[in-house]
């Protein structure tokens, strides 16, 4: 399994940006294609994350409204929609998969994902 992170870039504070995951060589017993966020000098922190086929997305509190979780199955492509966004926000996105991760209730936690994307940074001035 491969995945392509994209789409991150500068926007100012209270902007908004989308940022893509695209997976290759899935395996159809994935179940949870996660977001996770890391900023320089601190732990690699859960975003969110979206089981596989179903749909169902859940968030971290801390982007909780501001930030949507949704996928095309057809394209085999995860996308993290982030609006009012915060300095705070700044941070390199990971995408991460995984065959388990959900049904082990291990969703939220970053060691849980066997396969990672190669991080898109987003940046956002205040």
């Amino acid at each position: 399994v491969q995945l392509q992170a994209s789409g991150g870039g500068l926007v100012q504070a209270g902007g908004s940006l989308r940022i893509s995951c695209v997976i290759s060589g899935r395996t159809l017993t994935t179940d949870a294609v996660g977001w996770f966020r890391q900023a320089p000098d601190k732990e690699r922190e859960f975003v969110g994350v979206v089981s596989w086929p179903g749909g169902t997305t859940w968030l971290a509190d801390s982007v909780k409204g501001r930030f949507t979780i949704s996928r095309d199955s057809a394209k085999n492509t995860v996308y993290l929609q982030m609006n009012s966004l915060k300095p705070e926000d700044t941070a390199v996105y990971y995408c991460a998969d995984d065959k388990t991760a959900l049904h082990r209730g291990e969703e939220r936690n970053p060691r849980s994902y066997e396969y990672w994307g190669q991080g898109t940074q987003v940046t956002v001035s205040s």
